[in-house]
């Protein structure tokens, strides 16, 4: 079975408060926003960030619950780096040139019962193919696929722009750890427009295994990258 993904832009949205705060999230660990530095007034910061103060403030809380953020009382919002912070995006390694970006998705294709590349490790899987953009630039194009014995189907509709949330939420799935493989590729023929590298171009490409916490891969996946755009960063240690 084949089919388009068939969502509005706001199926699968995340929150407001959880985008901001993911985006505040990703701008601390790329050093946009250093340790110690004060963050601007809230009225300010949340006329910039187009929402309202309630809000900010929701998703500033949600830093602070994490360990990010200090809110002194009559003084400000201090930044406090941590490494290893507990978030949406913590295996989405992508960042723009700059740093950091906000991570959206669009569902470009979803098909059932097919058989993955053999590198999968798995006979059957569900295929879901996606434009991946940060701040709304398109990036990247993914390929992925889910080994069929871990969910019966897929719902295009309920898929949330972060993935493995909508593993856990709704098919109780955890991916524990990832394995990245990083090399160069050749841009898919199924690549849309908006997506600058042309079909056949060489770019860099990302060989992703997802497994659950026995070991297990439940996951196989490619990412093609523009890397005029963005770049693969991984981060260890604690500074």
């Amino acid at each position: 079975m084949d089919r388009r993904g068939g969502r509005t832009p706001e199926q699968g949205r995340l929150p407001l408060y959880v985008r901001l705060s993911e985006r505040l999230i990703r701008e601390i660990a790329s050093g946009q926003l250093p340790d110690g530095s004060r963050l601007p007034p809230e009225r300010d910061m949340a006329r910039d960030l187009g929402a309202s103060v309630g809000t900010l403030r929701k998703a500033l809380a949600d830093l602070a619950s994490k360990g990010l953020l200090d809110r002194i009382q009559g003084s400000g919002n201090y930044v406090r780096y941590r490494a290893d912070v507990a978030s949406v995006y913590a295996f989405f390694r992508l960042e723009r040139r700059e740093g950091g970006g906000l991570p959206t998705a669009e569902i470009l294709d979803l098909a059932s019962g097919i058989a993955p590349p053999e590198e999968a490790g798995f006979a059957t899987g569900h295929r879901i193919r996606r434009l991946r953009l940060l701040e709304g630039d398109p990036v990247a194009l993914e390929e992925i696929w889910l080994d069929a014995r871990r969910a019966e189907r897929l719902d295009a509709a309920a898929i949330s722009e972060s993935l493995y949330l909508y593993y856990r939420d709704v098919l109780g799935l955890v991916v524990a750890r990832v394995e990245d493989r990083v090399g160069l590729g050749q841009v898919p023929d199924w690549t849309r427009p908006a997506f600058d590298p042309p079909a056949g171009s060489t770019c860099p490409y990302v060989e992703r295994r997802s497994r659950d916490a026995s070991g297990q891969v439940m996951e196989y996946s490619g990412t093609w990258f523009d890397n005029e755009k963005a770049r693969y960063v991984s981060r260890m240690g604690r500074g």
